[in-house]
């Protein structure tokens, strides 16, 4: 009798435990969405960006769960546009950060202290759109159209600083381990590809074009019509897209990242 009195037991905490367990997995999907966009703080433009995660990255930390000793981390990659979206959060309140080719938004010292934190913090419900305003380190600009001769495509543009060397320094220096070589321009690029998200991951490798600085070679060429050729003849009747990029030294969580301009379609002849 004792026997069948502890079989009885066990098998109904066997069943509390798996009702339990039912209920735990009968949360509703997350539905709520998450946007925005970044844009330059000095001409309210968006900043164009890679598709991948050498872009923008939008990172956000759930805490509504107090108990959760180390918040898990949800990174959203933007678009190449410099806008980004996610239609599948839980509804919560959240802290959201952004990194990119951008003066950072949260500033630690080399030993983890925090000197600027413009990180937001936001209850996320329904529609929740959060935007943030950046200092990019570049900004690249057409010069005249594209042009196609003999397969080949002939583009110009300018590349100027879009943060004055004294206002990075200043904001950049009290992190530690400054080096005065962060500012430099390491290389430039033309990049092609036969899909419109041109960038570093979707280039073909085919026709890109990159060219290389060392030290502070590309100082003199701020604000001067660079033109590349791309590298060898594309088939008459294709379609492909272009886009330039250039980068400074200055790594943003420990990533090398482009600012760009935008594509620009080229039917081949």
């Amino acid at each position: 009798m004792k026997k069948i009195l502890f079989y009885i037991a066990i098998i109904s905490v066997m069943m509390f435990y798996s009702c339990e367990l039912f209920e735990l997995d009968n949360y509703d999907a997350p539905q709520e969405t998450l946007k925005g966009t970044i844009t330059d703080i000095a001409t309210g433009e968006p900043v164009l960006t890679d598709q991948g995660s050498e872009g923008i990255r939008v990172r956000i930390r759930e805490l509504s769960w107090l108990q959760t000793a180390t918040p898990d981390n949800f990174d959203i990659l933007c678009r190449k546009d410099g806008t980004y979206q996610n239609t599948k959060i839980f509804k919560g309140h959240y802290n959201v950060r952004i990194d990119g080719p951008f003066i950072p938004l949260v500033r630690m010292t080399i030993v983890g202290d925090t000197l600027v934190d413009e990180s937001k913090y936001v209850g996320i419900k329904g529609v929740t759109e959060v935007n943030f305003h950046v200092q990019p380190f570049l900004k690249l600009e057409w010069v005249g159209q594209p042009i196609v001769a003999n397969g080949k495509i002939t583009a110009s543009f300018r590349v100027t600083r879009a943060v004055t060397p004294e206002d990075f320094q200043a904001k950049i220096q009290p992190l530690g381990g400054y080096n005065d070589n962060f500012l430099e321009v390491s290389d430039v690029r033309l990049f092609v590809s036969q899909v419109q998200y041109v960038g570093l991951h979707d280039r073909d490798d085919r026709y890109s074009v990159q060219v290389n600085y060392t030290g502070n070679a590309f100082n003199s060429l701020f604000g001067q019509t660079i033109t590349l050729t791309t590298n060898s003849e594309i088939l008459s009747g294709r379609i492909v897209w272009i886009r330039a990029a250039a980068r400074i030294r200055y790594l943003t969580e420990n990533i090398s990242r482009y600012n760009y301009n935008e594509e620009v379609k080229v039917i081949i002849p």
